[in-house]
């Protein structure tokens, strides 16, 4: 990946769990990306994540502008969520299912909450169900033709197609599948946990491709694609190496790709993860070994996942310490402060913004 290369960004679009987006090259040097679980809304507001929410385009699209129009009120000076015009949110995809979108396309139930994401029942595969799996035919596949009919909505309803679905990683998508199995299936019969990951990596390249040519004949040309790996660290740097880098870097083949790593510390996976082409975005928590990180991924826009518990619990002196250090060792970046509940107060979320802003003004001093 070479300077020119376009960056990936974090975003949390208003209900949605934290995804990708490309950068527009004018961000600051510490980027603060800021989002609120969905008990957020629904104590503010009393939205509903129930599966309406997530099957129907036109309501969603009413629920979006009215949390959009929440976080304007409250939050007037910044930008959150991403929604230019909260009369006229453009983006009704981004959250629609949430993590649940490959597994529901292999029959797993959604479990749906009022205040919450969706969740996937538990229904672990057998080991004979998962050695004879194929990867649906989407043309037939119930759910996919749904999802597909709702996006033909969006595009008939505003013109254009904007947004991202939540399409998961191969380990987390696979643990949803067959359950605890898989860790074991990787030690014991990897050729098995191959076969698995091997249908899921298929299916997710399918729908991907399936769902950007809907979007590119809309005018939206989406060209990333995003990894989520919030489980690698349950998995050995080998078990990665061998069974599921391939599939990260067939995925996202000729495309930039963004990595969310997820876990408190992505050090034991980097090394491999430095392997993989045009990785334009990657994250990772604060015990990470930032600096070499940095020194890993020079050209990519890098992120931290910083804890909702210290957003809520740390004085500003600490956040504001924490920060210096991430900007002085990893910067510039991104600071996720996702999920942040409705007990923290409107005046820490604006904190969050100062803080950042002071810190980016320090490193962008001394090159005015």
């Amino acid at each position: 990946m070479t300077p020119s290369t376009a960056q990936l960004i974090s975003y949390i679009a208003p209900g949605a769990p934290a995804t990708r987006r490309p950068a527009t090259g004018s961000e600051p040097y510490v980027r603060p990306e800021v989002g609120f679980t969905p008990r957020w809304f629904h104590d503010a507001l009393g939205v509903d994540f129930g599966e309406r929410w997530h099957a129907d385009p036109a309501h969603r699209r009413d629920a979006i502008s009215a949390m959009a129009h929440e976080l304007r009120r409250r939050f007037p000076r910044h930008a959150i969520g991403g929604v230019a015009d909260p009369d006229h949110p453009v983006d009704l995809l981004t959250g629609a299912f949430g993590a649940c979108v490959v597994p529901a396309i292999y029959g797993i139930p959604i479990r749906y909450a009022r205040d919450m994401w969706p969740a996937c029942e538990p229904q672990a595969l057998t080991a004979e169900q998962t050695e004879r799996l194929e990867p649906p035919d989407l043309d037939a596949n119930p759910f996919f033709r749904d999802l597909m009919s709702q996006v033909e909505w969006v595009g008939a309803a505003l013109g254009r197609i904007e947004g991202y679905l939540n399409w998961q990683g191969v380990l987390n998508t696979a643990y949803r599948l067959r359950g605890e199995a898989v860790f074991t299936d990787m030690t014991l019969t990897p050729k098995r946990a191959e076969h698995l990951f091997r249908c899921v990596a298929e299916t997710m390249a399918d729908a991907m491709r399936r769902l950007y040519a809907a979007q590119r004949d809309s005018g939206v040309d989406v060209r990333h694609v995003t990894i989520s790996n919030c489980l690698v660290n349950l998995v050995s740097p080998g078990q990665y190496r061998d069974l599921l880098l391939p599939l990260d870097r067939w995925i996202g083949a000729g495309r930039p790709i963004g990595i969310h790593n997820c876990a408190w510390t992505a050090d034991p996976y980097i090394e491999h993860y430095a392997t993989i082409p045009a990785i334009a975005y990657i994250d990772m928590g604060m015990d990470s070994d930032l600096a070499s990180a940095r020194a890993a991924f020079p050209h990519a826009r890098r992120a931290v996942m910083y804890p909702p518990t210290d957003v809520a619990a740390k004085s500003r002196e600490e956040i504001g310490h924490d920060l210096a250090r991430i900007a002085d060792l990893y910067g510039p970046c991104d600071i996720v402060f996702a999920d942040i509940e409705s007990g923290v107060a409107d005046a820490r979320v604006t904190e969050l913004f100062d803080l950042c802003e002071h810190v980016s003004g320090e490193h962008d001093a001394p090159r005015g």
